[in-house]
């Protein structure tokens, strides 16, 4: 299990500037479906740039146990023999999904209308995340679960032997949630129909459309979506290539603005809408991001980001619709928004709060240990910025057993006054496993304690 039992105690420094090619790795989120539809798919998938993060290969261990022919033929490069929609067969053993919540919730509704029981666990963290938002809309399917107390991991889930479409107009915007029964709905007769009052990242349409699914998307008056999925489809083998990750460009795009003198390259970055507003609120702020060389590639657009350093940026209110397009990115961006001038208010963070950890607690105890001013509520965090080199730094943050809130105290120290410490940075390996060379390659002091 993935629980990452020795701490890795990491030290940013104040950093010369930053230059070259960022060469970030492949999206999590379609790294994922990729595996998971390749698996529900007859035939032999192609995958490139696959992110080769623990979360992503646990996720190909999970489509081997339940029948698939997963291999890794090089670097990024992956082969799925699926078993067809509904083909999945009974896992012998657990599965184990480690630190990722979007792995569990999307394997589970994978399994969901198939007539198989399948037992779930994850890290210390993973064990902590509610699942009943997943596991209740399932329950309408004719899905059986058992967990812990509160709707947690371990969990079996029955799988149904004879499900039913379902109609689900989705509480919270979560693009796992919408993507569990979208799975789920691939192996129900009928339509499946499920309605997001806010947009949240729609790989899993766009990617479902490419496998051959029928699945369509209109948006009502309200300016709601529904999306409509037709069940029992063929799904037909893809050769999927991967765009680069923009939740993990945004760790080296914000120390390059930060960082005096700074001027980096970041290739072949997803521009999904549905994932811009980092980008988007950035140049809001005064960033200098260019987009070049706009592009397509795997159904996704995509985009090489030029990033200069910038020095005069300003804090804002981050609109609550953007919320949904950025969630990931709120933890740096409150870096970003502690070395602006004036408040940067971000409204709609509540989701922050049943991430891999309390995103909203731990960045404002982090940033208060680092002499920043902080305000916050269940769905709001208000950060004080310090201006160009104000923040003192000097602590050693908690990351909760979270990659992302390590990364952006990271992010953190190679622009604060004095060195900024994380007390264990191993989770990186989820998500950014090539962070540390990658960052070092760029001209930043990242150092582990005791090297």
């Amino acid at each position: 299990m993935s629980s990452h039992a020795t701490p890795v105690p990491m030290t940013a420094h104040r950093s010369g500037p930053l230059k070259g090619v960022a060469q970030v790795p492949g999206d999590k989120s379609i790294s994922h479906r990729a595996l998971i539809l390749g698996a529900m798919a007859i035939g032999e998938t192609r995958i490139t740039g696959l992110l080769e993060g623990e979360d992503v290969i646990d996720t190909a261990k999970a489509m081997r146990a339940f029948g698939a022919q997963v291999e890794r033929v090089g670097e990024g490069e992956w082969v799925v023999n699926g078993v067809g929609v509904g083909g999945f067969s009974e896992p012998a053993d657990v599965i184990d999904c480690g630190n990722s919540g979007t792995g569990v919730r999307l394997i589970m509704g994978a399994m969901a209308t198939t007539g198989i029981t399948a037992t779930f666990t994850g890290d210390g963290s993973l064990r902590k995340r509610p699942m009943k938002r997943v596991t209740d809309p399932l329950a309408l399917f004719g899905v059986q679960s058992v967990g812990r107390s509160g709707g947690r991991l371990p969990m079996t889930i029955v799988g149904a032997a004879e499900p039913v479409a379902v109609s689900y107009e989705v509480p919270v915007p979560s693009a796992q949630v919408k993507s569990a029964v979208l799975l789920a709905g691939l192996n129900a007769p009928g339509e499946t129909v499920v309605i997001e009052r806010e947009p949240t990242r729609d790989h899993s349409e766009r990617m479902l459309a490419g496998f051959g699914a029928q699945i369509s998307t209109e948006v009502r008056a309200d300016g709601a979506r529904v999306i409509r999925l037709q069940g029992r489809p063929e799904l037909k083998p893809q050769v999927v290539a991967v765009p680069r990750d923009p939740s993990s460009a945004a760790f080296p795009v914000c120390a390059a603005l930060l960082v005096p003198g700074s001027d980096i390259l970041v290739p072949g970055v997803s521009r999904n809408p549905t994932r811009d507003g980092l980008f988007l609120t950035l140049i809001e702020m005064g960033a200098d991001i260019t987009f070049e060389n706009p592009r397509e590639e795997g159904g996704e657009p995509v985009a090489d980001l030029r990033v200069r350093y910038s020095g005069a940026l300003k804090g804002i209110e981050t609109p609550e619709e953007r919320a949904a397009s950025m969630i990931d990115e709120f933890p740096v961006l409150s870096v970003v928004a502690a070395c602006a001038t004036g408040r940067t208010i971000m409204r709609g963070v509540k989701e922050l709060r049943v991430k891999e950890s309390d995103r909203i607690d731990a960045m404002a105890r982090g940033l208060e240990a680092c002499g920043v001013t902080i305000e916050e509520d269940e769905d709001t965090l208000i950060v004080h910025g310090m201006g160009e080199g104000g923040v003192p730094g000097g602590a050693t943050c908690a990351t909760h057993l979270d990659h992302r809130i390590a990364m952006s105290f990271l992010v953190l120290g190679l622009a604060a006054q004095s060195p900024v410490s994380v007390d264990d940075g191993a989770p990186i390996a989820t998500s950014f496993p090539v962070f540390e060379p990658l960052m070092a390659e760029l001209g930043a002091k990242i150092t582990r304690s005791g090297v």
